[in-house]
Order: structure tokens, then sequence, then C-alpha cells
């Protein structure tokens, strides 16, 4: 097996730099997307509450075959869940639903600032890594003000933000900010929204003799983000790891990173607020 970048968090955790996501794949057939996934290479599993697919992400790492300790499984905590209490009590049915004894990375979904439970959320995942129930937090799709909130008023900095990056939302302003707090950026929906079938994205993939999805992921990890794509398909799994077979120019980085359009495919965390 290739050897995979990986990333040190804040808090002197290791995690690999590529994983694989399992947003919207059916609770039946994750088991065999998390299985398929280990048996090309990733070590990280990214899910969620949310997903209603963790049965089938832990039955998946069972069956692997791989020990745990060589896996790095993260899952989140949904919306309707937000709240100290709320929150513990909804991480104690994650873990029944992944039959594990621990997470590698939990986090919380979105800020929600609207119902302004973030903080209390904050701190609960504070107390489940205390006890060593998970090894490192973090969030998801916060923006700066959400973060400076959490540190001013905890004094605990996530150790990783999840947010939608792909070459038509490049983020610089968000990464820039994590960055500075130190704090690692993840990319979700890294593919954007058909950003791998610009002339842009072609004429790269042409010369590299690799595929234009390889080429927007390769730019993800230049760009020393962590990215999770996801599919069903074994054969895009595996086309997808091997992004790291490549290696982008400065130049192809840089036609890449014009591409910016700021175009968002999900939800603005500054309103989003579903339960």
């Amino acid at each position: 097996m290739m050897i995979q970048p990986r990333l040190t968090l804040n808090d002197g955790n290791i995690m690999p730099q590529l994983g694989v996501g399992v947003w919207q794949v059916p609770n039946e057939d994750t088991a065999t997307v998390v299985t398929e996934s280990i048996k090309i290479g990733y070590r990280l599993i990214d899910g969620a509450a949310a997903y209603g697919n963790e049965e089938g992400l832990g039955q998946g790492l069972r069956e692997s075959g791989q020990l745990r300790e060589q896996l790095f499984v993260t899952s989140k905590l949904w919306n309707g869940d937000q709240g100290h209490d709320a929150a513990l009590k909804a991480f104690d049915k994650t873990m029944e639903r992944l039959g594990l004894d621990y997470l590698d990375l939990y986090l919380i979904h979105w800020p929600m600032p609207s119902v302004d439970l973030y903080v209390d959320s904050w701190k609960a995942l504070i107390r489940l890594r205390q006890e060593g129930r998970v090894r490192s937090i973090g969030v998801a799709n916060f923006q700066e003000p959400h973060l400076r909130r959490l540190i001013d008023e905890t004094g605990e900095v996530p150790a990783l933000n999840q947010i939608e990056v792909h070459p038509t939302l490049t983020q610089t302003e968000m990464r820039q900010a994590d960055r500075k707090l130190g704090i690692v950026t993840q990319s979700w929906t890294p593919l954007g929204r058909g950003d791998f079938s610009l002339p842009q994205v072609a004429s790269i993939a042409e010369r590299l003799d690799c595929t234009p999805a390889q080429v927007v992921l390769r730019w993800h990890l230049q760009h020393g983000l962590s990215v999770i794509p996801k599919s069903e398909r074994p054969e895009r799994l595996n086309e997808n790891f091997h992004c790291l077979d490549i290696e982008l120019s400065m130049a192809d980085m840089e036609a890449l990173d014009a591409l910016d359009q700021g175009n968002r495919t999900g939800p603005d965390p500054d309103t989003f607020d579903k339960r």
C-alpha cells in the first residue's frame, strides 16, 4: 500500500490527510463501502449521526479486519442534539450504533447561531475528550466568529474545522483563519458541483494522464487540507485514492485557485438551523 500523507492536529494526534466520507450512502450499503475503502487503503472514515448509517459504518469497520488503532473514525453531533446534556446523550447513542469504545474525532456538525447552543455543546465535547471517549474534538461549518467565541469562552481550540471547499469555492479567508488559530481545515464536497468537469481541470488531467477528479483532490492535498471524497463505486473509490500518485505544479495550483466563484453548494453556516 502506498504511503499516505498525514496531518498533526493541535492536540498532537495524527490523522490521515485523505479519507472517505459516507454521506448519502444508504445504511444497508455502508458496510460494503467502508470495507472496500479500507481494502483500497483508506484509513480515515468520516461519518455523522445525521447520515443515518452509523450502524453500517460500525459493521464495516468490524468486517474490514483492520486493527482499530490503525483507523481514524469521525462522527458528528447533529443540530437537534445541541446543548451540554443533550450532546452527551447523543454521543452515547452514536457509540452504541457504531459499536466502538472511542472515537478519533467528534465534531459539532453546524454552529446554528440562531439557537446559540454551540458553546454548551463544545463544553460537552471537551468533557468527552477529558474522559478519553474521544481523542480529538472539532467542529464543522464554523465561521471565524464562531471559532473565536468557542476559544474565548472555553480556552479550548478545535483541532479541525470541516467546511465546504472546492475549486469554485476556495474559502481562502476561512482557511487562513483556521491556519492562524492552529486548526486543520478539512474539505467536504471536495469536487464541488461539476468542478472536475471544468476545461481548466480537464486540460491538467490530460497533461498528467489522470482523471479530473484526481486533479481536484490533489489540489486539496497540496493546499494542506484534509479531504474526504465519497463514492459508493469501488472503481471510483480506487481512482480517488490514487490522487496520491500525481503532483501538481505551482502553475496548476494557481490555475485551479483562479476558478473561485464563491459557488456554495450547501447551506450558509450563518443561517442554517435545520434540526
